[in-house]
Formats: C-alpha cells, sequence, structure tokens
C-alpha cells in the first residue's frame, strides 16, 4: 500500500478518547524506533486493556482519516506527515509550570557572570530534563548580551 497523499487539516477534537490515546502511542512508538507499529504490540505496551482486533478496527479509522499508513498489506502502521503535524500541534499538551520547575528554570537563567553559552547549554539541559524530550536551543553568533529568550 502507498502512501497517501496528506489531506485536508485534521483535528484532535475529531478523534474519540480511544482513538488519541491509541494514536498517541503509535507516534511514541515510531518515534522510538522508527518502525511500523502493530495491533498485537500495541495491546501488550497497553498491558491488554484493548485487544489488538479492537486496535485494528481503530487503526483502520486513523488510516481512512489520512493520520496513519501501512508500508505493505501485513505491516503495522506508520504516521502519515499529516498524522504527525497534527501530532505536534495538539496532541502533545502543554501545561503550566510546576513551583519546582519554575524555581529550576529561574535559578539557571539568573546565574551571574556566565557566558550566553553557558546559560544557553544549561537552558538546553533543564528543558530536556524537565519536558523527558530532546531539547535544542539555536542562537546567533553574538558577543552582545543574552535579552531575551523565547520558548516555542
Amino acid at each position: 500500500m502507498t502512501k497517501p497523499a496528506p489531506t485536508d487539516t485534521h483535528s484532535v477534537v475529531a478523534l474519540n478518547d480511544r482513538s488519541r490515546e491509541i494514536f498517541r502511542h503509535i507516534v511514541d512508538a515510531y518515534v522510538e524506533t522508527g518502525e511500523p507499529v502493530g495491533s498485537r504490540t500495541l495491546s501488550r505496551k497497553l498491558n491488554g486493556t484493548l485487544s489488538p482486533a479492537t486496535i485494528r478496527n481503530v487503526m483502520s479509522d486513523l488510516e481512512l482519516a489520512g493520520l496513519l499508513y501501512a508500508p505493505h498489506t501485513s505491516a503495522g502502521r506508520l504516521p502519515t506527515e499529516a498524522g504527525l503535524r497534527m501530532f505536534v500541534s495538539g496532541l502533545l499538551q502543554v501545561g503550566g509550570l510546576d513551583t519546582d520547575e519554575r524555581n529550576a528554570i529561574e535559578a539557571h537563567c539568573q546565574a551571574a557572570g556566565r557566558s550566553v553559552e553557558d546559560v544557553l547549554s544549561q537552558a538546553t539541559s533543564t528543558l530536556s530534563g524537565l519536558s523527558q524530550c530532546a531539547s535544542l536551543v539555536m542562537a546567533p553568533k553574538t558577543e552582545s548580551a543574552l535579552k531575551h529568550i523565547e520558548f516555542v
């Protein structure tokens, strides 16, 4: 089966809770392994709370919606480009910082006498540690003082 062309923009709210949960696990597994994700593997990952047949039905619906595709008939499913875009824009939930997180960030940003490179390096490590995700900081090469940090 060929990878479908991206379709209309999808909304996370259009997915029911079960579909959203299965899709999230598929994307997580794909990002972790780069391999197609099968219904049996996903059922085991969910500790058997959903049967492989139920997961296959949801995967089929997600495939019809253009969010997943099968690289070949007997393979598991992979997220499409549209599916990954929807995941990034809607399924990743951004929440407020708790007091400990805010204090850790402020402590690292207020360190006096450190170079911009040191502050940015520490910011990368702190954000990665707090979010349990990869982080990347890009800054122009300049000797001027750091005046603004923007989180995207």
